[in-house]
């Protein structure tokens, strides 16, 4: 079989309203992991029946981790200024596939290692190029690795996969609004629940509401908190970062700045904390608001969007709403079901609205 049955409506959504491609441009078609072949057969052939030019780059995830762990300055310099660059300043669109079985394969990259690659690689090629100069789409293939994960049978997590990445985005975003039109009046957030007790000012910050534009599955409203002032602590889910899995992370905050921590692998964070002056600050933070995503899967593209859920960022911040603070990592940390206040009022107790204004955002609301 060429493709799953419904990875040609995926290509289609993803080409169509996520990236809206035009007949004439050009889209890099990249697939990390050999696993998601099919999808990436179906977007090739939905892009040139769109008239589009389809760049399409495979990449092995163990051929991959044997350059990130081997590869220092003067390689992905070299990789990212010979042809990377170049290539991606010559895409009016990108698609991501993420399909490795094994979200652990580099685990035992070294800090040095990636921060070379961060560094010279990544932030020159996709935080600086691709993610400010294209309409770009990112997503995960299903696997019988990522359905363990997520302690789901195979057949019950591809359901799951299609039913998340196929939501009617269009819904979505119109239920996003009055939260989007609350968030740009708000001066504080606050956020308390188990193990969290976090204030930061968003006075004057943009929001970016995303509903299928830039990641599928999709469902997020984001910003950047004011750079210091971000105070109190914070208890996030179970997170992978750089391979390095993380059971749980809490985090002390003084003056937007890490100064205490505890986790389940206490040297890796704190290596990561240590990759640059911003690693210790944030860059983001997001209301997760996809009704079908109820459970984190150590996969930061679905947790992030777990309903009743928030991510505050730690590193590089994003140009459509910045903070200032910038670094070569960009982590993604979830806090679940925190109660929401907004200058002082709650919007949010647990994992569902009550504010009346913003109960369309809950489950039953957008799955009826």
């Amino acid at each position: 079989m060429l493709y799953h049955a419904d990875d040609e409506k995926l290509a289609n959504k993803i080409l169509s309203y996520s990236c809206e491609l035009k007949a004439g441009q050009n889209v890099m078609i990249q697939l990390v992991g050999l696993n998601g072949i099919g999808l990436a057969r179906a977007l090739a052939k939905e892009a040139r029946g769109m008239g589009a030019n389809p760049f399409v780059q495979l990449e092995d995830t163990e051929l991959q981790r044997i350059l990130v762990e081997n590869g220092d300055d003067a390689y992905w310099k070299l990789r990212a200024g010979a042809d990377q660059l170049p290539l991606m300043k010559k895409m009016d669109a990108f698609v991501g596939i993420r399909a490795s079985e094994n979200i652990y394969e580099q685990a035992e990259v070294s800090r040095e290692a990636n921060k070379s690659y961060g560094d010279h690689f990544l932030k020159p090629v996709h935080f600086d190029q691709r993610v400010n100069h294209t309409n770009w789409c990112i997503l995960r293939y299903p696997s019988p690795a990522f359905a363990m994960n997520a302690k789901m049978p195979t057949h019950k997590f591809t359901e799951f996969y299609y039913k998340a990445c196929l939501l009617d985005y269009a819904k979505l975003a119109d239920a996003m609004k009055p939260l989007e039109d609350r968030l740009r009046k708000t001066k504080e957030i606050r956020l308390k629940g188990d193990g969290t007790d976090i204030s930061f000012s968003v006075e004057g910050q943009n929001w970016i509401p995303c509903s299928g534009k830039r990641n599928i599955p999709d469902g997020e409203i984001f910003t950047s908190p004011i750079l210091d002032s971000v105070n109190g602590v914070i208890s996030y889910a179970p997170s992978v970062y750089q391979g390095k899995p993380f059971e749980f992370v809490k985090l002390e905050v003084s003056d937007g700045v890490v100064t205490g921590f505890d986790s389940s692998n206490n040297a890796a964070l704190e290596e990561i904390l240590d990759s640059d002056k911003g690693a210790r600050r944030f860059g983001e933070f997001s209301f997760g608001t996809n009704p079908v995503i109820e459970s984190p899967m150590y996969d930061i593209l679905f947790d992030e969007k777990i309903y009743g859920s928030n991510h505050l960022t730690l590193g590089q911040d994003y140009e459509e709403a910045p903070n200032g603070n910038k670094s070569s990592i960009h982590w993604d940390l979830v806090c679940i079901g925190p109660d929401v206040y907004l200058d002082g009022q709650l919007v949010r107790k647990g994992r569902l609205f009550v504010d009346p204004e913003l109960e369309g955002l809950n489950p039953e609301m957008l799955l009826k």
